[in-house]
């Protein structure tokens, strides 16, 4: 699938699917007026109708567990079949219930638009760095916008590049564009913060050094903060994949940061519960920013600093249609080292802020669902992958006909979702480029090599291994 915006100097493949826009899917007439639900009702319903699903698993899989018990042992069976059919099932009952629910407020448009302090971390990023300044040259955004590129120690030409990129392109005289060399590699976290010391604005966003942002991506996400509730102090972009048609690897990646990211992304903020502002878009309250510490020194520094926020109350919204697209690892080994600094991450924001388990607000369901992911990941890891081999020699005592039944309800969300962004597509101009040959692969063998590595990086952080930021 292909998106006609401007194209840099490389590679300019997008994404295969959009990302929705923050405006509602359908027109807004009058019958919809009348059966418009609170947020609070949309979510007990969805509520309902997963329970509702799981409880039918749980009588139709009861034959499926009483011969897993007897082969293995009860407890076994229980643990087994509970995170292979039936949390999967329920999170799916929900994704779609909410789906079919989402009737979000128009973004609207700004009379005056504040000043933004963007802030480019790059390390080793001379390939890309010339492309992500070119993109955000032709940003359209009315208001000041202040770019610092924060070189953190690069090894390569960074910041040689990025100084002849800026004499090349026209910067508008509202722009301020400023390379900072830090010669000594600090880290992520660490040359944010020095970043944040020197924004001059109150919203200060994140880009990563190899992302084009889309040309409107700095005002709609802008206009998604400032209509968004009074206490929302960030808000995340959409991040698509742009180098998809690289390898099969980039091809089944860019449905995963589509369907999986985007979608779970959309229904966290339905709820006012989107849980991470990511690092590669997102924009951010400069003082919020400040008053939890700034970005803390770990692997995942986005989710630990958005659950900080979090932790003191605040809100974090979800920009579906401020469009960013990011070059994603290329080969086997680039993947695994970043699903596991994302899977450390998950596990790095757990200990800093457990609290948020038992926090009394919606946004609490979806702390437990990434609670989940450690169970479902190393049940998926050490039972059902080699269920599936054993399921290849007739024995489906693990691999059984439930698994089956998930099936339908995983394609029915991912037609939702997909119906949802290509309408976004459509309305901001762009096409929709075939990629089944990528989808096949996401939705039949992605999980195989993803679920292992998320586990892989729980226990890299559990036991304490070496953090870094260069995983290329």
């Amino acid at each position: 699938m292909k998106l006609n915006t401007p194209p840099p100097p490389q590679e300019t493949v997008i994404n295969n699917v959009e990302q929705a826009t923050g405006e509602s899917n359908l027109p807004s007439t009058q019958p919809y007026r009348r059966l418009y639900m609170t947020i609070p009702v949309k979510f007990t319903i969805a509520i309902l109708l997963a329970i509702a699903w799981t409880t039918l698993s749980v009588w139709l899989s009861k034959r499926w567990l009483i011969d897993l018990a007897n082969i293995t042992n009860w407890p076994f069976a229980i643990i087994a079949i509970t995170f292979i059919a039936y949390v999967p099932g329920f999170m799916n009952a929900f994704l779609i219930s909410t789906l079919a629910f989402d009737r979000r407020p128009p973004r609207k448009k700004l009379t005056e638009y504040p000043g933004v302090t963007i802030l480019v971390a790059a390390y080793n990023e001379a390939d890309a760095i010339s492309d992500t300044l070119t993109s955000l040259s032709r940003q359209d955004y009315k208001g000041e916008l202040e770019i610092f590129v924060l070189n953190d120690g690069s090894t390569d030409d960074t910041v040689a590049v990025a100084n002849k990129a800026l004499k090349a392109l026209s910067i508008p005289a509202n722009f301020h564009i400023q390379v900072m060399d830090y010669p000594v590699n600090a880290g992520k976290a660490a040359v944010l913060n020095r970043g944040l010391a020197l924004a001059s604005h109150d919203l200060v966003a994140t880009i990563d050094g190899d992302s084009w942002i889309r040309e409107d991506g700095i005002t709609q996400i802008v206009e998604r903060f400032v209509n968004d509730p009074p206490n929302t102090r960030a808000v995340a972009g959409a991040v698509m994949v742009r180098n998809s048609r690289h390898n099969f690897l980039t091809r089944a990646q860019e449905w995963d940061y589509f369907h999986g990211i985007a979608a779970v992304k959309r229904m966290q903020s339905m709820y006012h519960g989107t849980l991470v502002a990511q690092g590669a878009f997102s924009v951010y309250q400069r003082d919020a920013l400040k008053s939890v510490g700034g970005w803390p020194e770990c692997v995942g520094e986005d989710i630990v600093v958005s659950w900080a926020l979090l932790k003191h109350g605040h809100r974090i919204g979800y920009a579906e249609d401020a469009l960013a697209f990011t070059n994603v690892p290329t080969t086997v080994k680039q993947f695994a080292l970043q699903r596991k600094r994302w899977s450390r991450g998950l596990i790095e924001a757990f200990k800093a802020y457990p609290s948020l388990l038992f926090k009394p607000r919606l946004t609490t369901l979806f702390i437990w669902w990434n609670l989940f992911f450690l169970p479902l990941d190393l049940v998926y890891t050490f039972i059902f992958i080699p269920g599936l081999i054993l399921a290849l020699f007739g024995h489906f005592w693990i691999a059984g006909p439930l698994t089956l039944a998930v099936l339908p309800l995983a394609a029915l969300w991912n037609i939702f979702i997909f119906r949802i962004q290509r309408k976004m597509f459509h309305r901001e101009g762009l096409k929709v480029r075939q990629n089944f040959g990528g989808f096949l692969f996401y939705a039949i063998a992605y999980s195989l090599l993803m679920q292992p590595v998320c586990v892989w990086g729980y226990v890299s952080e559990m036991v304490g291994m070496t953090k870094k930021w260069d995983t290329k």
